[in-house]
């Protein structure tokens, strides 16, 4: 494998040769729309979607991964794996300094690993899960020592993902609280300058940057507009230039698409796997009842959601699993996930168990908390309080902001229902595990099991899942836990999502990373 990733620094600098080559003059202000506001710049704490927008311009991964998953050297130009795939060691960029100066080494990578991402990030616990030590035996080389092989680790090391951070910042500190939060500092090709609540977050170019001749743009601005029609307007006249995540509601996405300096792509998405769903309160409130779950998930017109809400970018869900891991053999298609909806069969699932209409047609009464991360969202709430009320389920919408509705969801563990969408990622140790496991029950972390759903048979079925090598068998046990979930429905999962990026098609150059619009931007330039 080392010889493979050294190949891809290769190509790396050819690329960024190329980019320089076109590039008539370094410099420019790129500005770019977050949407919504981030609650915080901390991508070792929380995966809250508007926070990937900033963070990985300021921090770092060992890797990056290009639009069809090859690894692409960052703060690790090789990667060696031994032979029984337990020693995995990590050769460093010579050179590197954070961005007050400090050198990084690989102390930095070990303390990330062991003390930060292991401990507090909503995903690492999972992708990391292996690893038992880190050596350092120089200030280049990190070797992980691992319980048991972990392929899929190496799909999780990207900035977005996996952050390295500063050891000698974070080290003695509460981390989930620490100043670093809101004043970051990284090594990554932009330094954070300045964030004015409500308006934008200032990124300027790090003069010191470890590749030679990046990045070109000499400022990054990302731009909160909470009103869709402004977001829209801003773009058609070049106030803004790029967004993703649909930052742009689709509904006007597929009218700029046909302007000639504006483009829209579904490209950069590939390695997130993403997927709209509706989570439950499986300890308290009117959904403990798998039943009434399964009754819900019966009851939705997927089809139309992507038809209607999300302009046909979408594919109705089957499965706790995206059927992407039909290349893996993994996913398998389930019970209780009608693509077009069967209202009279979950009618009779919630007679069956017992839950009479009243007079006025009313089993039971709910809140849905709708994510709050922009106006297709609430499109979809409003869709969904018609189709649980056609089988009998009041729904009152209720919307906040962003961090009111992390912490009511993922700290209060106040609510009995809500509409939010999950990373599945490209293994299902790193996306999927995290939303059903008992030991992901984290209160106060961002992302996992807040449904708080335990099944001891599940259980032991992600452990060995996680651990088994052979696909067969892996396969099996991935179709196990899916008829587990198929029947249980902590999470009723909606459709497949295809984001949308808009682009102003004078911005080249960012469009290469297999995390899209969580990408560095570090070769992005403005052409005249």
């Amino acid at each position: 494998m080392k010889r493979l990733i050294q190949g891809a620094v290769l190509a790396s600098s050819i690329i960024a040769s190329s980019f320089t080559a076109l590039a008539q003059t370094d410099g420019g202000t790129l500005v770019y729309l977050a949407q919504p506001e981030p609650p915080t710049l901390a991508s070792y704490v929380s995966t809250s979607g508007p926070i990937g927008l900033v963070a990985p311009k300021i921090y770092e991964g060992l890797f990056d991964y290009d639009t069809e998953g090859k690894m692409i050297p960052v703060l690790a130009k090789s990667v060696d794996v031994s032979a029984d795939g337990k020693t995995v060691t990590f050769t460093l960029q010579d050179g590197v300094v954070w961005h007050d100066g400090t050198p990084f080494t690989s102390a930095d990578v070990k303390f990330s690993v062991m003390e930060v991402l292991s401990k507090v990030h909503p995903r690492g616990p999972n992708s990391f899960r292996e690893v038992e030590s880190i050596d350092t035996p120089d200030d280049t080389t990190a070797v992980f020592h691992l319980k048991n092989p972990a392929p899929y680790m190496l799909r999780a090391l990207s900035g977005y993902e996996s952050p390295m951070v500063p050891k000698h910042l974070l080290e003695g500190t509460d981390i989930k609280s620490a100043d670093l939060a809101n004043n970051p500092i990284g090594t990554g090709p932009y330094k954070f300058t300045e964030w004015k609540k409500g308006q934008y977050i200032r990124l300027d170019k790090n003069e010191d940057y470890w590749k030679e001749g990046l990045p070109h743009v000499e400022r990054v601005v990302a731009r909160f507009i909470p009103d869709a029609s402004t977001r829209t307007a801003a773009m058609e006249n070049g106030e803004v230039l790029y967004t993703g995540y649909n930052g742009i509601p689709n509904i006007d996405a597929v009218r700029l698409r046909d302007r000639d300096d504006i483009s829209v792509t579904t490209d950069g998405y590939s390695m997130i796997n993403p997927m709209a769903l509706l989570e439950f309160n499986t300890k308290e409130g009117p959904f403990t009842d798998p039943a009434v779950r399964r009754a819900i998930s019966n009851a939705i017109d997927r089809q139309f959601m992507i038809d209607t809400i999300f302009f046909g970018y979408g594919k109705p869900a089957s499965s706790a699993l995206s059927s992407s891991f039909a290349a893996t053999d993994l996913y398998k298609p389930m019970p209780n996930y009608p693509a077009a909806g069967d209202v009279e069969a979950a009618k009779k699932i919630l007679d069956d168990a017992g839950y009479k209409p009243d007079g006025d047609g009313v089993r039971m009464k709910a809140i849905l908390d709708v994510i709050p991360y922009g106006e297709d969202w609430r499109r979809a709430g409003e869709y969904l309080k018609q189709a649980l009320g056609d089988i009998g389920i009041e729904i009152e919408l209720r919307y906040e902001d962003v961090p009111t509705w992390l912490k009511r969801v993922y700290h209060n563990y106040d609510f009995v229902m809500n509409l939010n969408y999950f990373y599945q990622l490209p293994d299902p140790v790193l996306g999927v595990h995290r939303h059903y496991g008992t030991d992901q029950i984290r209160q106060g972390t961002h992302f996992v099991n807040s449904s708080r759903y335990s099944n001891p048979k599940l259980d032991a079925l992600l452990d060995a899942g996680a651990k088994e090598p052979d696909a067969a068998k892996r396969s099996a046990i991935y179709e196990d836990v899916q008829e587990i979930l198929a029947e249980d429905m902590p999470v009723v999962n909606l459709f497949e999502m295809q984001f949308l990026t808009v682009y102003n098609t004078k911005l080249k150059g960012v469009y290469g990373s297999a995390m899209g619009p969580y990408g560095s931007f570090s070769e992005g330039w403005l052409e005249e």
